[in-house]
């Protein structure tokens, strides 16, 4: 492929990702801002040019030890349902917007350590970023068949990394305040870590199967190869402890490198999302390392005995077969995990240079004293300017440091760096004692042990490398990286931990240790845990805010607090939770030490002895405690409050009910006996009456007094069942049939009102155990109550079907609804609907509640539910017998 052409091919490429970030960043939809996927697959950016190249160079070379790389964040990561939400609320409260940021906050908001982490991470992560930058080259080459050039205006790596440059220069620098969320750029991260697992698994395949008849044609290829088994094992115990060393240095790496702390704990929107994430990213893992092996033997395989890099088989070997489109797709998906990993990377060390060294060291006086939009400029032009100068940096890494060094070699350095920060890391969120001190020392003399015995030796002659200076922490059983890592990580906690237990920290430390260790008692009342004693003047930090805030937001701000602790406008006196949450204001946009120099010089604050420290902080646990309490209490108190209106308010409805169902029952007695006396009266008075006419009036007599029969049955009936006097005659018996019995009185009825009848019969099995005189009872109540209301021409239909263990009948009417409020009350034996005064239907409103009755003693259910056009009712009916 020429150069030129593949040259378009990256702009192109490039040109898509920044179409995506300004996608998202305008429309903003939840399908980027609250997606639990994009926020996982933002997590691969772990995934670097390391793992797409790397990993199958170490596989080749080395055999097994490249899984330990991806098997240590796998181990970990279910543990990141409890350290990293507890990360993510430390500084979600504390506004937080780097690693440096959050372990100089904890050892009391020290800007020095500040400095030191940011260090740290610069030394770890520039020649990684520089790394990067030589995969983007060399494979650029490797595709267009051209010579790497010493010129850098002939290099194209030069101008691709310009434009990375000038695309997170923009999209990172978008908010002034760092602890926002930048969805553009985490959009964007998210599908280049889809696009660069998708190519990877097609290369895979095409390996596999394309150029190989599978694994089995690999695997017997290769094993045919002079180092095979020696590549396929663990080595004995001393590649055990090799591959165990390095599987705790990726777990570190997991938390710690900067761009992880970035995606992970910054650009977290919620707290659910890690539920997602605990499974997905392994997932993600798994996938990206599945082809590794099968790769890397293939190309043994096919270069054997050739002077060939192995980190490049996956765009040598499709390059082999002519297949220029697979090894396109190669190089883009290597060019996004280049891309992903320089971009995120140079966003977080840019706030780490800029918050907690530019403008802590430089240019801090000079903020007091400007304007809102002054000030926001500068912290921009700042960040702007910090983004470019790493990554150019970067760049002089790649092309005159580490232009010969290895992928693997490079970023396992960067991993053993940036591991000296775990001690005064986790130290940070789980044990309190840890102090300032011991992290600095800590950290300091891993660094020195790093630098002496794994970063030096590669720039001295050979005689040098075997003296006593670079051989002194040498494990003979231990590859030089592992034992790096041993014994920095060992002088480091050790260090730190002797020194936190020997050198009390000031009370600040121990403020925030409790603050940090102690998050989820604290986090809604943490301005009250903030321990500050002295005087100082709302309308002084006000001015401070609002040379950085502006006016409006300032206001805004102030309101806020006003009204979150009910205070009042007038009131010019600051308190700890003032400072506080001044702190937090400014933090975002200048680094919380920054933050707190600014406050502290416009407040008087009084030393605080250490017993006053924990005192305050004992009082602050027992207000917090009680609060809680309080809060519970109150939010029980509320819901029986709720309960108990709610039960008065359906205690007024039964009552009005039975009232109404009382009056409705006792006009349904008056009505048969008035009829019943005033036709009796007449046939005593008129002794001539016609035969005819008397026989019609002794008929009425009959069904008078047998309708007054029927409702004084109901109404014994329904006691009865309430009491559980009447016992079920349980048989055997065809439900089918059963229906059809109860149904064949109405029929006339339904004809009578043109209604259409059908059945839908699904059940295999129509045999069920019930009782069959109360089913029928039920089954008249239901289609009476049908027929009722059905319109003129309407449809009644009845289905039958079994469903999860239950035999369920539904019958179905077109024509009135149910109000909506009275769903809840159809079963109630006092139930009258309120809209009954529109037509009330003749009966005494118990069909309903025996049907209700009948069925639970059954051990069913029967449910009434509004349809568009009508009513159905559901009977769900144990299929073997639950009674007792």
């Amino acid at each position: 492929m020429s150069s030129p052409l593949l040259f378009l091919l990256v702009i192109l490429y490039l040109g898509l990702l920044f179409f995506i970030a300004f996608w998202a960043e305008k429309k903003k939809s939840n399908f980027w801002i609250n997606n639990p996927y994009i926020y996982s697959l933002s997590l691969a950016v772990y995934c670097s040019a390391w793992t797409y190249y790397g990993s199958i160079g170490v596989a080749s070379n080395q055999g097994l030890e490249y899984l330990a790389i991806y098997i240590g964040p796998v181990i970990i990561i279910p543990a990141w349902i409890y350290i990293n939400s507890k990360i993510i609320r430390i500084s979600r409260v504390h506004k937080i917007s780097s690693i440096a940021d959050f372990i100089s906050l904890r050892y009391g908001n020290s800007r020095s350590l500040g400095a030191i982490v940011a260090i740290v991470c610069m030394l770890a992560v520039i020649p990684y970023i520089g790394l990067q930058i030589k995969a983007i080259s060399d494979t650029f080459h490797l595709m267009t068949h051209t010579a790497n050039s010493d010129n850098i205006f002939l290099d194209t790596a030069t101008y691709v990394v310009l434009i990375i440059a000038v695309f997170s220069a923009y999209y990172g620098t978008k908010y002034v305040d760092a602890s926002e969320k930048r969805l553009g750029i985490t959009s964007a991260v998210a599908v280049e870590s889809f696009l660069k697992l998708i190519f990877f698994i097609i290369l895979g395949v095409f390996v596999v199967f394309g150029v190989f008849n599978g694994f089995d044609d690999i695997y017997e290829k290769a094993s045919k190869l002079p180092d095979f088994t020696q590549k396929n094992k663990f080595n004995g115990l001393e590649g055990a402890f090799n591959w165990f060393l390095m599987c705790m240095l990726s777990m570190t790496a997991i938390f710690l490198l900067p761009r992880q702390f970035h995606t992970t704990i910054i650009e977290n929107r919620t707290e659910k999302h890690l539920k997602t994430a605990i499974w997905l990213f392994p997932l993600y893992l798994l996938l990206m390392n599945f082809f590794v092996f099968p790769i890397a033997w293939g190309g043994k395989i096919l270069f054997f005995g050739e002077n060939v890099n192995p980190e490049f088989y996956s765009i040598l070997i499709p390059q082999k077969f002519g297949n220029m489109m697979i090894a396109g797709m190669v190089f883009l998906g290597g060019l996004s995990a280049c891309i992903s990993m320089i971009i995120i990377s140079s966003i977080s060390l840019s706030v780490m240079l800029s918050n907690n060294i530019i403008i802590p060291y430089g240019w801090l006086n000079s903020l007091k004293t400007e304007t809102e939009y002054a000030n926001n400029r500068t912290i921009v032009n700042i960040r702007k300017f910090s983004i470019f100068s790493l990554i150019i940096l970067g760049f002089v890494f790649y092309k005159y440091l580490i232009s010969s060094a290895t992928l693997f070699s490079v970023g396992l350095t960067a991993f053993v760096l940036i591991a000296q920060l775990a001690p005064a890391f986790f130290g940070a969120i789980f044990w309190r004692r840890g102090s300032y001190a011991g992290a600095v020392t800590g950290i300091i003399a891993g660094v020195l042990i790093c630098y002496f015995n794994l970063i030096l030796p590669n720039y001295f002659e050979t005689t040098y490398q075997n003296s006593a200076v670079f051989n002194f922490f040498k494990l003979a059983y231990l590859s030089p990286v592992a034992s790096a890592f041993f014994w920095s990580l060992l002088v480091n906690g050790g260090l730190f931990m002797i020194i936190s237990s020997f050198v009390a920290g000031n009370y600040r430390e121990r403020n925030f240790a409790e603050l940090y260790v102690d998050i989820n008692d604290y986090i809604q009342h943490h301005e009250n845990a903030y321990i500050w004693k002295g005087t100082a003047n709302i309308s002084d930090i006000t001015n401070i805010l609002t040379r950085f805030l502006g006016e409006k937001k300032t206001r805004q701000a102030l309101k806020i607090f006003n009204l979150k602790y009910n205070l009042s406008d007038e009131n010019d006196s600051a308190d700890s939770r003032f400072i506080k949450f001044s702190e937090n204001l400014l933090s975002g946009r200048i680094g919380t030490a920054s933050a707190k120099i600014l406050i502290e010089g416009v407040t008087k604050e009084d030393k605080i002895t250490l017993p006053e420290v924990l005192k305050i902080l004992e009082e602050s646990k027992e207000n917090i405690s009680m609060n809680k309490q309080l809060t519970e209490h109150s939010q029980q108190l509320r819901k029986l409050s709720e309960e108990l209106q709610n039960a008065n308010e359906t205690l007024v409805i039964k009552d009005k009910q039975k009232d109404d169902f009382l009056d409705s029952v006792a006009h349904e007695l008056r009505t048969p006996i008035t009829a019943i006396r005033a036709t009796s009266e007449l046939l005593l008075d008129d002794e001539e009456m016609p035969p005819e006419i008397k026989k019609d009036f002794l008929g009425n007599i009959i069904s008078e007094s047998d309708r007054l029969a029927e409702i004084i049955n109901d109404i014994l009936f329904l006691d009865k069942l309430e009491a559980g006097t009447t016992p079920l005659n349980l048989a055997e018996n065809n439900i089918i049939e059963t229906y059809h019995k109860a149904l064949k009185p109405l029929l006339q009825l339904f004809e009578q009102k043109h209604l259409h009848h059908s059945e839908v019969n699904l059940l295999k099995n129509e045999i069920f155990e019930y009782d069959e005189m109360k089913m029928i009872q039920v089954f008249q109540n239901i289609l009476g109550n049908a027929l009722k209301f059905a319109n003129e021409q309407g449809m009644i239909q009845t289905k039958f079907q079994e469903k999860n263990s239950m035999l369920k009948i539904s019958i179905f009417n077109t024509g009135k609804t149910i109000p909506t409020e009275d769903l809840q009350y159809v079963f109630e034996k006092f139930y009258q609907s309120k809209n009954q005064n529109l037509r009330k239907p003749l009966g005494s409103g118990l069909g309903l509640a025996i049907c209700k009755r009948i069925i639970s003693a059954h051990g069913g259910n029967i449910e009434a539910k509004n349809k568009e056009i009508g009513v159905k009712f559901e009977i769900f009916l144990p299929t073997k017998n639950e009674t007792t």
